[in-house]
């Protein structure tokens, strides 16, 4: 199976390779093509048309110079003009009928033929300089050509034409046609190259996100991806490995807390148990032992029930069935109450519990007070379980502009301080080894943000640990 999903990625990574690659080689290719072709007809306007144009005007200005000739001189001043022709091995020169026959020539070879030829039939039938390109209809050679008529009063007397090869020219043509496909080839070339390194880039961290990705999902949390590149890819590479170390931190703390559930069930149920069948089985005879053996029971009863109650409220917080009962109430006559039913009870324990009060006579707020005397219990229960070596717990109250501002602090050895950020997270317990779920200070946090409040947790000065709630007071 792993074979065969590592198959799916490779072709699915081509496939990302091959749109890449598709997508923008096209848009080269077109860049390229029309680049080619405008560079061609720019080519071919500069060799041909311009050629042909100045074949035309050379023929034109030419027949201009013989139409003050009679038919009679136009021959004569022809068959002078072609014995004096310099330019044979560049440029023939024809002198032709009314029926389109060669009669003089700069090539004896031509002199007599009839080429036939477009030029020469718009000369003699529109009585215009006409260009032609094409082949020799003799020869089979490429030429080009052009004619003009010799009219005098009106009546054509004959063609002067004008012919050379395009040999030279077209060899010309095609080698800045090559220079300029392998101009264009090569950075095709480049182009492409650079893409294919460029997708590959992508595409290969892609491929290693993505087999991290699968071990994290079959269970290897803690994967990390080696990060290459401080881009994009290595945001997500980033953010893969920061999920990776979470989710393992996540089942560590999960692991740990079934385990720590699992502890702190056992040893009530066990001293339960033990002092229920010692008592059952009438070992027990002194009246003072079985009254402590009650006490213990009932103590322990007590405490695996709110640690059963502690998990159900968690449980109702991750199902969104978590809700308050708000009402307008007294947040100092609360607190009040929460240190009060702890005073006696740390006195017992060798803990003294000292309530600043506030100079307000109430401080009242909208709130569930079911719900903020669990926190304050659970708050100064965690301070006597954690701080209560201090022998000392510090319990004020205050008003800060709109706010209700409590402190309760201990005077145990504190939080380390690498742990503080996480002390708050669900499941967490850090080095403590007092006894609790680690899901307490969760949800303290859920109930007082329900009550668009605060809770700080930190070290105060001169040891021990803090904690401060803010709530918003009714105006």
């Amino acid at each position: 199976m792993a074979k065969k999903a590592s198959l799916n990625d490779q072709v699915k990574i081509r496939g990302i390779r091959k749109r890449w690659l598709l997508n923008s080689v096209s848009v080269v290719l077109l860049i390229l093509a029309l680049a080619l072709g405008s560079f061609a007809a720019a080519l071919w306007s500069y060799y041909y048309t311009s050629t042909s144009n100045d074949l035309a005007n050379k023929a034109g200005s030419k027949a201009s110079s013989f139409r003050t000739y009679t038919r009679t001189q136009y021959w004569a001043a022809a068959q002078q003009t072609v014995n004096n022709y310099e330019e044979k091995s560049q440029l023939e020169l024809q002198f032709l009928d009314t029926t389109g026959a060669v009669v003089y020539s700069g090539n004896d070879l031509t002199t007599g033929t009839t080429p036939g030829t477009e030029d020469i039939r718009g000369a003699l039938d529109n009585q215009i300089t006409t260009p032609w390109m094409g082949r020799d209809p003799t020869t089979g050679e490429r030429i080009l050509a052009a004619s003009s008529p010799v009219v005098y009063q009106g009546s054509t007397v004959g063609v002067i034409r004008y012919v050379t090869s395009l040999s030279g020219i077209d060899r010309q043509f095609i080698f800045s046609m090559v220079v300029i496909a392998v101009i264009g080839l090569g950075i095709f070339a480049m182009v492409y190259f650079s893409n294919l390194y460029f997708v590959r880039s992508i595409v290969e961290p892609l491929a290693s996100i993505t087999e991290t990705a699968r071990l994290i999902a079959d269970g290897s949390y803690g994967v990390q991806i080696e990060k290459k590149f401080d881009d994009e890819i290595g945001e997500l590479t980033d953010t893969i490995n920061d999920m990776s170390m979470k989710i393992k931190q996540s089942e560590k703390t999960q692991s740990e807390f079934i385990s720590s559930v699992s502890h702190e069930l056992r040893t009530p149920l066990t001293a339960i148990t033990g002092w229920a069948e010692t008592m059952q089985s009438g070992e027990l005879r002194d009246p003072e032992d079985v009254r402590k053996g009650m006490d213990i029971i009932v103590s322990e009863a007590r405490r695996l029930t709110n640690m059963v109650e502690e998990l159900l409220e968690f449980s109702r917080i991750e199902d969104g069935r978590f809700t308050l009962s708000v009402e307008p109430l007294d947040l100092k006559a609360e607190l009040e109450d929460a240190v009060y039913t702890y005073k006696e009870f740390f006195r017992k324990e060798g803990i003294e519990l000292t309530y600043q009060d506030c100079e307000e006579e109430m401080l009242p707020i909208s709130g569930d007070p079911e719900r903020l005397r669990q926190v304050f219990c659970n708050l100064l229960d965690n301070a006597a379980k954690h701080g209560g070596s201090g022998k000392r717990i510090d319990v004020s109250i205050k008003q800060e502009i709109l706010d209700a501002v409590i402190q309760i602090r201990d005077y145990g050895p504190g939080i380390p301080v690498e742990e503080l950020p996480f002390i708050k997270n669900k499941f967490y317990k850090g080095s403590s080894k007092a006894r609790g779920s680690g899901i307490g200070l969760a949800v303290c946090e859920e109930i007082i943000t329900r009550h668009e409040g605060r809770l700080a947790i930190g070290n105060a000065e001169g040891g021990g640990c803090v904690v401060t709630i803010q709530l918003p007071i009714e105006t």
